[in-house]
């Protein structure tokens, strides 16, 4: 999609090399911190990669809008600021909440607010 946003070409490209018949990339965004390389957003699901496997093996995770119970925004402060004055987000599916944290805040509300859109 040639208007989708992102931070790095290849992993823009392991997104799309990845892509279902007619799904769009909406956003790819490097992730900072452990556990977490990047997060994409097409118009179907949630991509993550997930670095925190033993033995340096990192998996592609597809999580469809639809099983994402919630979005948060995450931060160590309280909320005397702004709502998105962090860069980190925690997607819930079922039991388990993927933490992806971003170089700058308005990453995060991007995030959020595309998949709060697929959600509601």
């Amino acid at each position: 999609m040639a208007n989708a946003t992102y931070d790095r070409k290849e992993q823009f490209q392991q997104i799309q090399s990845g892509l279902l018949d007619g799904e769009h990339i909406i956003a790819v965004y490097d992730a900072v911190g452990t556990g977490t390389g990047f997060i994409g957003l097409t118009d179907r699901r949630v991509i993550i990669q997930d670095r925190s496997f033993i033995g340096k093996r990192y998996a592609i995770t597809s999580i469809p809008y639809s099983k994402i119970t919630s979005v948060s925004v995450v931060s160590n402060k309280s909320w005397g600021g702004s709502f998105f004055s962090t860069g980190a987000i925690a997607i819930h599916v079922g039991t388990h909440t993927y933490e992806v944290e971003f170089r700058g805040a308005q990453k995060s509300h991007h995030v959020h607010n595309v998949i709060l859109h697929h959600i509601s």
